[in-house]
């Protein structure tokens, strides 16, 4: 009887022939005879011995009636780059989960994935797998592995490889020493842009990324891709990500980020990822600095997209925004309100396959993407392939997606713009009032709204991604932004006479930009980082809420985002088992507060009590359900987004011009407060306990 966790078995070593040993060689997958690659066929006997001799567990793979067709996939190759922004490696994408998806049961579903994993690019087969295990009703329980354990290559220096199948072939498991990675390995400090490599090239940020995509595919199935306020969400999702980098900017004495208005300009900002694919030996191409964006026509996988291409798909976009309205492909028009307006927009710019019309709008993101990720070879002249821009995985690493995406959250804050200033009643909550909000480091005698950041140390486990590496842990240690546990404190009070349920909503925002200019509120509101978000039960009269920084509904514990992986890895207590339990989505935690500076930085802490009969969403929910802790970001599985507000609630929107500052902002509403707060940041590195 094969379990739905013995799928885990094909995401292990990707690289590596099915038949070769898992779990630290402790599993192996009866591969039958008939699935063995032509290479491997012939001495398919002496496989079977050499390899199973020594096995704990045998995952038995039965045969099935028919083969797949897999021709779909012909124009990738096995060993070759595979990027979700290529619209052929997309379709690919789509043909394979849906192939996944339409097995009947777990035991055909591990034959039929076993059949294909040896004959498909190791990523696209990954990618799919992984996709239809979170959206089968017999699987979905299935925790995905880490991706920094399954493709390190595309998450850290490529120089600690070889150090790390060194100490995995010469040195006993138990006398392994820990290789480290050494932080910003990219530039020198004569590069400004380096200040933010802590921030751009973390694993967690990068892999928060990556699994986003992965729980919302752009296409596949309609059940699969058509999710709750789905093109909202990819909205929310990367603005955020803007205006967590900006400020981390203004922290480091940087400018706000630029737009990428201008497509026809030199592009200033340089990146030499140095990174190796594994699958090909090949570097990540580098972008030198001033380098021109192209035309692209590439005729290794089809992709051709010109630069006017994109000047147009904008131009029909911000045409769409100030009419109030865009066209679906019948010529209908589809209003842009203030309901539905920011899903459509966001199913139109990221060009999903909700799209009401690909022909008329194009696909701005993907094909932006894949313009910049071409840049160095845009016809193929150089057989090369594309940079880090090209991958949901890497793309973040390179100062040039903070531009475009910078761009693309423009088009949305157009629409926004558009939009009427919330009224009183939509802002308020009668008879709830916030009379203090702050904040406090949890261990004892420390300063009341000063928060501390430093570097820590931390270990992850890379054996699983060595292809053809030694059996065994093989840890790598790697140099990250941390902060000290905090707790915020809201104090409401609750004048209606009986319990109330509320929306409790905390955010911070810089309060100068990185020459210590006062920020005015119309700049600022596009800075406000969400913190936390949270249902509240308000008795009457005073009211103190607690929330702890590890409470975040923003973020992910750094356990989920660096877990063990393996066939047996998830525990069985049930306490265990809930903190096990992993979407993988979510900002990782040790990134929620911005780095700050040794002298303080100032931000301004808002929080709100908002009207919870314009916020309830009614489903059922299950409390012990998994991955329902990182939902501003991520939403809750298979159920509709957990707060019916527009998503950046109540900063989304313009305000009246006579709101020129965050207190002009608060002070006609009692259910709100402010409070400034201030980050420090300790340059010291701490090992993880």
């Amino acid at each position: 009887m094969t379990e739905p966790t013995d799928l885990l078995a094909l995401l292990q070593r990707p690289l590596e022939p099915t038949f070769l040993p898992k779990d630290d060689g402790k599993t192996v997958i009866d591969v039958p005879e008939e699935f063995l690659t032509d290479r491997y066929r012939p001495i398919g006997a002496e496989l079977q011995s050499r390899f199973t001799s020594d096995a704990e567990q045998r995952i038995p793979v039965r045969n099935v009636p028919s083969t797949p067709d897999l021709s779909f996939a012909n124009g990738i190759a096995k060993r070759g780059a595979f990027s979700l922004f290529i619209p052929t490696h997309r379709d690919a994408a789509a043909a394979l989960i849906n192939l996944f998806l339409g097995q009947p049961d777990v035991q055909t579903l591990m034959s039929v994935a076993t059949y294909c994993r040896d004959r498909l690019n190791a990523v696209l087969f990954q990618y799919a797998l992984a996709v239809a295990i979170q959206h089968r009703e017999d699987t979905k329980n299935v925790n995905i592995p880490s991706i920094v354990s399954l493709f390190p290559d595309q998450f850290v220096d490529p120089a600690v490889f070889p150090k790390l199948r060194e100490e995995g072939a010469a040195v006993q498991q138990e006398n392994r020493m820990v290789i480290d990675i050494p932080p910003a390995y990219t530039a020198s400090d004569r590069e400004d842009e380096q200040r933010m490599a802590y921030f751009r090239e973390d694993i967690g940020v990068n892999m928060h990324h990556w699994h986003w995509h992965l729980v919302y595919p752009g296409d596949g199935p309609l059940e699969v891709v058509r999710k709750d306020r789905r093109g909202e969400l990819f909205f929310y999702m990367h603005s955020q990500l803007i205006a967590r980098y900006n400020a981390e900017r203004f922290s480091n004495r940087l400018k706000k980020v630029r737009h990428l208005t201008n497509l026809r300009e030199p592009i200033p900002e340089a990146y030499f990822p140095k990174m190796v694919r594994s699958s090909n030996s090949r570097s990540y191409p580098a972008r030198s600095a001033n380098a021109m964006l192209q035309d692209v026509d590439r005729v290794d996988n089809n992709t051709t997209v010109a630069v006017s291409d994109l000047e147009r798909w904008r131009d029909r976009i911000h045409e769409a925004i100030d009419q109030g309205f865009v066209l679906d492909t019948d010529g209908n028009r589809m209003p842009l309100d203030e309901e539905r307006g920011i899903d459509v927009l966001g199913d139109i710019v990221e060009a999903s396959i909700l799209t009401p019309n690909r022909t008329l709008y194009g696909s701005l993101h993907n094909m932006g993407h894949n313009v910049i990720a071409y840049i160095h070879d845009p016809d193929y002249r150089y057989l090369e392939d594309y940079g880090v821009m090209g991958d949901v995985t890497t793309a973040m690493r390179d100062p040039i997606f903070y531009r475009w995406h910078g761009m693309i959250d423009g088009l949305f804050r157009r629409h926004k713009d558009m939009l009427t200033p919330y009224t009183g009643a939509q802002l308020g909550n009668d008879g709830v009032s916030v009379t203090s909000v702050g904040v406090q480091l949890t261990r004892p005698n420390t300063p009341a709204n000063v928060l501390l950041t430093f570097w820590q140390r931390s270990q992850v486990d890379l054996a699983a991604g060595l292809d053809f590496g030694p059996q065994g842990n093989v840890f790598a240690s790697f140099t990250h932004l941390q902060h000290a546990p905090f707790s915020f404190r809201v104090e409401v009070n609750n004048a209606s006479g009986a319990p109330k349920q509320g929306t409790l909503r905390i955010w911070i925002a810089p309060k100068v930009d990185e020459r210590g200019t006062p920020l005015a509120f119309r700049e600022q509101r596009q800075y406000f980082i969400e913190m936390d978000t949270a249902t509240v039960t308000l008795n009457p009269g005073m009211n103190t809420i607690v929330r702890r920084s590890d409470d975040s509904s923003v973020t992910i514990p750094y356990e989920r985002t660096f877990r063990a992986i393996g066939t047996k890895a998830q525990p069985a207590a049930p306490a265990q088992l809930a903190q096990f339990r992993f979407c993988g989505c979510g900002w990782p935690q040790h990134m929620l507060l911005p780095k700050g500076s040794p002298e303080g930085v100032q931000f301004d802490l808002f929080a709100m009590v908002s009207d919870y009969a314009q916020d309830q969403v009614v489903q059922d929910l299950d409390p012990n359900a998994p991955c329902n802790d990182a939902h501003s970001f991520c939403g809750l599985r298979d159920k509709k987004y957990p707060d019916r507000r527009a998503m950046g609630f109540p900063f989304d929107r313009r305000t009246a011009d006579t709101v020129k500052t965050l207190n002009d902002f608060v002070a006609p509403n009692g259910n709100m407060k402010a409070a400034t707060i201030q980050v420090k940041f300790n340059n010291t590195v701490i090992a993880r306990t």
